[in-house]
């Protein structure tokens, strides 16, 4: 890791482990991104709980099991240059996949935690029409007054952010905030607080994911039990 890091570019090179089908000829396509101290293989063991074995299923590993190292709320150059290559991987990620036949559109991102916020921050910084972007326990990134002039448009990409309302990483305001700007943004956002829940995944969240990719895989991409993946 050492040079990739004297190279601005720390996560270049890290493995990315796959699921489902294979990505040439797979009707649509997942990327999972996992949260910090985890990895690919914990948030891609979620795959199987979503359903859809025909679509291809996608998690880059981040090197050291970190994809930033400061909280998520730091100043912003705190968390370089890790935070760009980061950022960088999953824009690899969809370039790979669009060169597979796979449009941006029918390609849905997901996240935990630190990959939550990746995720959701990918998007805002590269909102276009997505299959879906879905955000378990995080928000988007930087310090509280972060400007959110984000250009672009997620032309109703459909949008999802669950969390606990105590989190002890993820404050509910990131939250609301989060969805209120990705809703500007012209996505069709939907927000759940769900009081008393630990970091961790519930049931309505993976129901609701399930339901988004039966939405793909029907061809309508506007449709709409707890489990620990990984911090």
């Amino acid at each position: 890791m050492a040079d990739s890091v004297r190279s601005g570019d720390p996560h270049a090179g890290q493995p990315v482990l796959t699921a489902g089908a294979p990505l040439a000829g797979a009707p649509a396509a997942v990327v999972m991104v996992h949260g910090r101290g985890a990895s690919a293989e914990d948030i891609l063991a979620l795959a199987e709980e979503l359903g859809h074995p025909e679509f291809a299923y996608l998690a880059p590993q981040a090197a050291g099991h970190t994809w930033y190292p400061n909280t998520f709320l730091a100043p912003l150059p705190s968390n370089e240059p890790f935070l760009t290559s980061a950022l960088g991987v999953l824009g690899a990620l969809i370039a790979r996949i669009g060169a597979a036949g796979i449009p941006p559109e029918r390609t849905v991102l997901i996240g935990f935690s630190q990959g939550a916020c990746l995720a959701s921050e990918f998007a805002a910084r590269n909102a276009r029409r997505y299959g879906g972007v879905v955000a378990l326990s995080g928000g988007l990134i930087g310090p509280d007054g972060t400007p959110r002039d984000y250009p672009g448009s997620l032309a109703g990409t459909p949008v999802f952010l669950g969390c606990s309302d105590i989190d002890p990483h993820i404050p509910a305001a990131r939250v609301t905030e989060s969805a209120a700007v990705l809703r500007r943004l012209g996505g069709g956002v939907t927000d759940r607080l769900y009081p008393g829940m630990g970091h961790t995944v519930n049931r309505d969240e993976i129901a609701f994911v399930r339901g988004l990719l039966d939405a793909l895989a029907g061809g309508d991409a506007d449709g709409p039990a707890r489990r620990p993946v990984g911090g």
